[in-house]
């Protein structure tokens, strides 16, 4: 929320609120199945708790789980106010207003041909040709360029102070940031030119039509042809296109726009969380902090925790103890004892994985000088509530960041 920047920064607590309020754009990175779109959700959250204006999280995940976070269902392209009446009960009320929106794949194409079209003939051409919506739906990582598309829309608008984004889920995190560039390099691909050329070149015309025939026996009447068709069409937008891309991969690198890295500290996650953290850096785009999710309690390493541990092992052979227990739980002292011994024995499994966490754990810290962490929470967020738990646990982070 950069527009509030001077007067929150000086009261901001920590290091979240000084990351959200000095920036006007957020993008939420990293792997699959790190909890990247319920921590977006709580970045949101925690912004408009503490902080003044209007904030929207945009999602570009398909399975629609920011919805499910946010406890209001399914919504769409056009942007919908979270009630005041999610947030009651919560120990602070919101002093900014949450926004939330997913990115509709059809309609962002569809604005893109009506923005990038020369002329109103092109633009009805695009959008009738009946190959349009089959091949657009299947560009590669459309996902990818349509978000930093809409982030720029947004941005442009100046109707909400912070947009926060929910990235693609992605085997690699850094589609989104080639996202632009792949695109400019479309428009000079051989592909392009071979799809384009029978259609310039009356020589290569001639000397292809016997394929076309062929392939017009094997495809279907005229499939190729309406390909081509498409793609020529596709071509006349280049300018515009192109134009726009660089435009996104400026928006990307300004001073008003962070990255948010979200991991968690198993070894694929954490390894893909550290070579993109070092990548934004060597491209010198602006890396606001890793966010660790579902991290184990440093206590689980320590000597005293080990020491319990060994202390219940013997316990368990313990005929009172071993009662007493199971009279507090309504179980049979068998059973009881059984467990207890599991627990007692297991125990340095959990230790040795919570002493892994934390070796990866300062490796993630030393690429960045705001590092946030959230423990496992019992059971899913799936409701404002539970979001604002967990960025309640993101807030009490401290560190000497510097936004």
């Amino acid at each position: 929320m950069a527009k509030t920047t001077r007067s929150t920064r000086r009261s901001a607590p920590n290091a979240l609120d000084a990351l959200l309020a000095s920036k006007e754009m957020v993008l939420v990175t990293g792997s699959g199945g790190v909890g990247k779109t319920t921590v977006a959700a709580a970045l949101a959250v925690a912004a408009v708790i503490h902080q003044r204006g209007r904030v929207l999280v945009l999602t570009v995940d398909p399975a629609r789980r920011l919805a499910d976070a946010l406890g209001i269902g399914v919504f769409g392209n056009e942007a919908v106010r979270i009630p005041d009446e999610a947030f009651s009960g919560l120990p602070q009320q919101p002093k900014g207003e949450l926004w939330a929106a997913m990115l509709d794949t059809k309609a962002g194409w569809d604005e893109l041909i009506r923005r990038h079209a020369p002329d109103a003939k092109v633009r009805e051409a695009v959008l009738s040709n009946p190959l349009y919506q089959n091949i657009t739906a299947r560009f590669v990582h459309s996902h990818d360029y349509l978000a930093m598309e809409q982030l720029h829309d947004l941005h442009a608008t100046g109707d909400y102070d912070l947009v926060i984004v929910d990235t693609p889920p992605s085997r690699n995190a850094l589609d989104i940031l080639d996202a632009p560039s792949r695109m400019v390099e479309f428009f000079g691909s051989r592909l392009l030119k071979w799809l384009t050329v029978p259609y310039r070149s009356r020589i290569f015309n001639v000397a292809t039509k016997p394929f076309y025939q062929v392939a017009d026996r094997v495809l279907g009447s005229r499939f190729l042809r309406d390909i081509g068709d498409f793609f020529v069409l596709f071509q006349a937008m280049e300018k515009g296109f192109v134009a726009r891309a660089r435009e996104v991969e400026a928006l990307l690198a300004d001073h008003r726009t962070a990255f948010v890295v979200v991991s968690t500290l198993e070894t694929a996650p954490a390894h893909e969380a550290a070579f993109l953290a070092a990548e934004l850096r060597r491209r010198q785009l602006p890396l606001g902090a890793i966010v660790i999710n579902r991290v184990l309690p440093a206590s689980l390493s320590s000597d005293e925790a080990a020491d319990s541990a060994n202390r219940l092992a013997v316990l368990c052979d313990d005929e009172d103890f071993v009662t007493s227990v199971a009279d507090a739980i309504d179980a049979e002292p068998d059973v009881t004892a059984t467990v207890l011994g599991e627990v007692a024995t297991r125990f340095h499994d959990v230790a040795l994985v919570a002493t892994r966490e934390a070796e990866r754990r300062s490796e993630l810290a030393a690429l960045t000088s705001c590092l946030l962490s959230a423990p496992s929470l019992d059971g899913e967020v799936n409701d404002v509530p539970g979001l604002f738990t967990l960025s309640r646990h993101l807030r009490e982070q401290h560190d000497g960041a510097d936004f």
